[in-house]
């Protein structure tokens, strides 16, 4: 299963089939069910476009029915949640980093209904799950192809808060881009904001006149400022490559499908409870992958990266989990 690109020129590792499709393909739901996702930011932004992606994939297999609200307010996220569950919405999906307490409020006033929610915290009994972007595995190795590309072995990392959810994967880029390029530097810089391209583009622009000749795209624009430069970038969460061609080396993708899958069979089994569903977007669940590039990525570092990702879904090797901050070299 291609999750992206062709295997012509745009190389896809890591991707297995779904929960849902697996499940489809065997049997049939009794039932539809009915799902809200309630969202603080537009569903184009590039970490609400994966839950999404994957909860309009099972409203066309016809196995949810599938409604939501985006650019929620923290302020207004309860009485959405609320409205929500008032309705008879039987699993509610959506992130609750700025507003744990009041989420877990609405989730324990409403026992019959499922939460399932982007969090860096614990699940809470009975219905509140959590989830989260661990796609760390899929960075340490877009991160090897970052280190082999360098030919100044400076590389610049533009990422928007410095929250565990960033800082894990910036931290697991910075260690595959060592394992191959020992020498090589970061310049790393936060723009606290989510969304805000000139501002991401200008330090870009920074870093690359102060050595940098491959950037670490977190947010959007820092692959415009590489396009401008005529330097390369590594993609994040989404593949862009066709908005910057001759630019993406690789891009470490998420794939919600198989959590958002497994919540639904749950849901629709009656066996839903709190739990921990991070583990879904690890390589070996089909949650994340890497796209590289093939004509921009030589054929010795394919190899190499292709035979890592296999010791990684295998368990042979293990992409430590650092959400420490990371910080520029001195």
């Amino acid at each position: 299963m291609k999750f992206s690109g062709t295997y012509t020129r745009r190389l896809v590792i890591g991707a297995v089939a779904s929960a849902g499709m697996m499940m489809s393909a065997g049997m049939a739901m009794a039932d539809t069910i009915k799902v809200a996702g309630i969202f603080t930011l537009p569903v184009e932004q590039q970490w609400i476009s994966r839950i999404h992606l994957a909860l309009n994939a099972a409203k066309d297999r016809g196995e949810i029915e599938y409604v939501f609200s985006e650019n929620v307010a923290n302020t207004d996220y309860e009485r959405v949640m609320r409205e929500y569950a008032e309705q008879g919405v039987q699993l509610i999906v959506g992130e609750v980093f700025g507003l744990e307490r009041a989420a877990r409020k609405v989730a324990a006033d409403y026992p019959e209904t499922a939460f399932l929610m982007g969090s860096s915290f614990e699940p809470a009994a009975p219905n509140f799950s959590v989830f989260d972007n661990f796609i760390h595995e899929p960075s340490y190795l877009s991160g090897m192809v970052a280190g082999s590309a360098t030919k100044s072995n400076v590389i610049g990392m533009v990422g928007g808060y410095a929250i565990p959810e960033v800082n894990r994967l910036m931290q697991a880029f910075m260690a595959g881009a060592r394992e191959v390029n020992p020498d090589v530097k970061f310049l790393v810089n936060f723009l606290d904001s989510w969304y805000d391209p000139p501002k991401a583009k200008e330090s870009a622009f920074a870093m690359m006149d102060a050595g940098a000749d491959v950037m670490y795209a977190e947010r959007f624009g820092v692959s415009d400022a590489a396009v401008e430069r005529g330097m390369k970038a590594i993609g994040n969460v989404i593949d862009t490559a066709a908005d910057y061609p001759n630019t993406i080396l690789a891009s470490a993708l998420w794939h919600m499908e198989t959590t958002v899958d497994t919540a639904i069979a749950n849901v629709a089994g009656g066996t839903f409870e709190a739990a921990d569903y991070s583990q879904y977007s690890y390589m070996a669940h089909g949650g994340g992958s890497l796209v590289m590039d093939s004509a921009l990525v030589s054929d010795d570092m394919v190899a190499k990266v292709i035979a890592r990702e296999a010791e990684i879904k295998s368990g042979k090797f293990e992409v430590v989990v650092n959400n420490e901050r990371p910080v520029s070299d001195k």
